[in-house]
């Protein structure tokens, strides 16, 4: 036989969920055979869910794996007889832990490869939980001989070579390959990097779905061995897809559908509203709640919210003080209003009042100054999380990356909540993501107007703006960027044309407000680098970095 038609099952797992994810797997079996698939490829740690992180180190946890592996396989030679099934599990032998991917056939465990190139950098930590493989695994199936590898395994040279030098015809790569903005052209290039070193085509399957604060947009593909793109599945949706390769074709993998990628914002507001959703419904959160101050960034949650999950499930709670904006109050019923969504509105004025009177004497002779306005968020935060203990719904924080990486907000007042949906999203690209959002519309922008072209403003005292305290953010961005994602120094930064005075600035609050960042919610990572997994930042130092 000369011919092999693989499934691609690109499958949004739960981590820890055994018998739901064999569900699941089971499902996509039994739709691949029915469309004549010979083989049905699965993601990286399929069978327990990614990433398991420290439910790894559980002997109880890496028992149920091996156990329900034998189980999958029982159950899919009878449902799906004649398919084999290639699925990533975590696998011990001789008491150490892998990353492993086993062929499944005819109701047995035929072969098991252990990934070689294990990572721990950015939000990953696997030689905490994994050894690492030595070997490569080349199996045969109808006649056509697969290497198997395990993301990482394709990212650097070694472990492809080796399945070709073992006489592999293809290659076969299980993912969990997380989003990031500029993720898909990189993981591309990477993979006919290999490819022209090998010259085997490669069929990858990535997961899909929200884990915490990672996002796994799907996207899997197939590029034959000339490095020419044969399929294509859909970023941040489940699906299957068949790829069939022939021994006899030039480049060996028969053309077939190639899902049209979204890009830029529209690829950064599918992995946000996708990690929003999957971490309200895996955790059974029954709704959100959000305080809408009518500004930008408290919009574009709503909309997220609203698209993720319906308008039924989201409430809106504007808490006006008496510095508040009528522009803002008005501009926040004009956006309830266009996303349907339960808006309540709960003046703060009495609040601020009694606990102004409670702290005047241990205040006395002392100046007004930001912990006047500190108390208004931490009024706002209270009453949102008394909500929140009420419903049952999770207060999303609306704190952006920028405002993050400064300070620019409350401990226990606007950073109070749950999750932290802006939290890898830079101040500038908030309003590119909401002029996004109102293009998708056709009865007009959900988004008034004004919350886009208004100065940004916490509404804290009289004609307060962000740049009062700030740069402006397109300066505040570019520095942040600068130093936290791309480890540049001061130095480089100034060099770059950026005036000492806003990098000393910048660079300042960014290190001086560690310690709030440590008592934030988790939040969506869409950059190379985040403030959560990314960053791990002394509370307590003293560099003095290079200026």
């Amino acid at each position: 036989m000369s011919r092999l038609r693989i499934a691609i099952a690109q499958i949004n797992y739960r981590v820890g969920d055994f018998d739901g994810n064999i569900e699941r797997i089971l499902d996509a079996a039994c739709r691949a055979r029915a469309q004549g698939a010979d083989l049905l490829l699965t993601a990286e740690l399929a069978l327990c869910g990614h990433p398991a992180e420290d439910l790894l180190l559980r002997p109880d946890f890496l028992r149920m794996a091996a156990a329900q592996l034998q189980t999958l396989a029982h159950r899919a030679a009878a449902l799906a007889p004649g398919l084999a099934l290639l699925v990533g599990h975590p696998h011990t032998s001789d008491g150490l832990c892998y990353n492993a991917a086993s062929l499944l056939q005819d109701g047995r465990i035929c072969a098991t490869y252990c990934k070689q190139r294990l990572l721990d950098r950015q939000a990953l930590d696997e030689r905490r939980y994994f050894a690492a493989g030595t070997r490569p695994c080349v199996v045969t199936i109808g006649g056509i001989r697969c290497g198997i590898a395990i993301c990482a395994d394709v990212w650097q040279a070694g472990p492809a070579e080796a399945s070709q030098a073992a006489g592999a015809e293809l290659l076969l790569v299980l993912n969990a390959s997380a989003f990031h903005s500029d993720k898909m052209a990189l993981r591309k290039a990477v993979l006919r990097a290999r490819i022209a070193a090998t010259g085997l085509p490669m069929i990858y399957a990535n997961l899909v779905g929200g884990q915490d604060e990672q996002v796994f947009d799907g996207a899997s593909l197939a590029l034959d061995a000339t490095g020419q793109l044969t399929h294509q599945l859909p970023s941040c949706e489940e699906a299957l897809a068949i790829v069939e390769y022939c021994r006899d074709l030039p480049g060996r993998l028969q053309p077939g559908t190639q899902a049209a990628l979204p890009t830029d914002e529209a690829a950064i507001y599918a992995a946000l509203k996708l990690g929003l959703r999957d971490y309200i419904e895996k955790n059974g959160f029954p709704g959100v709640i959000i305080g809408f101050s009518g500004g930008a960034d408290s919009a574009l949650v709503l909309a997220l919210a609203v698209d993720a999950l319906g308008a039924e499930r989201v409430r809106a709670v504007m808490l006006p003080s008496p510095y508040t904006a009528q522009m803002s109050l008005d501009d926040a019923r004009t956006m309830a209003a266009n996303l349907a969504v339960r808006y309540d509105e709960i003046p703060i004025t009495a609040a601020m009042q009694t606990l102004t009177d409670l702290l005047a004497p241990q205040f006395a002779g002392l100046p007004t100054d930001a912990t006047e306005e500190n108390l208004q968020a931490r009024i706002r935060g209270m009453l949102l999380m008394a909500l929140s203990n009420k419903t049952g719904a999770i207060v999303l924080t609306t704190s952006n990356k920028s405002e993050t990486a400064v300070g620019y907000s409350t401990l226990y007042g606007d950073m109070a909540g749950g999750f932290a949906v802006l939290k890898d999203v830079y101040k500038t690209l908030v309003y590119r993501l909401c002029h996004y959002r109102n293009s998708l519309r056709g009865d007009g922008p959900h988004i008034p107007q004004n919350i886009l072209t208004r100065p940004p403003s916490a509404e804290l005292r009289p004609g307060q703006t962000d740049q009062d305290s700030l740069p402006d953010y397109a300066t505040l961005d570019a520095i942040v960027a600068a130093y936290m994602e791309q480890a540049l120094s001061p130095q480089q930064i100034i060099a770059q044309g950026h005036a000492l005075a806003d990098v000393q600035r910048v660079v300042g609050l960014l290190k001086r407000n560690e310690y709030k960042r440590r008592q934030a919610p988790p939040g969506i990572r869409i950059t190379r680098r985040s403030f959560g997994r990314d960053w791990r930042q002394p509370v307590t130092a003293h560099y003095p970095d290079e200026w």
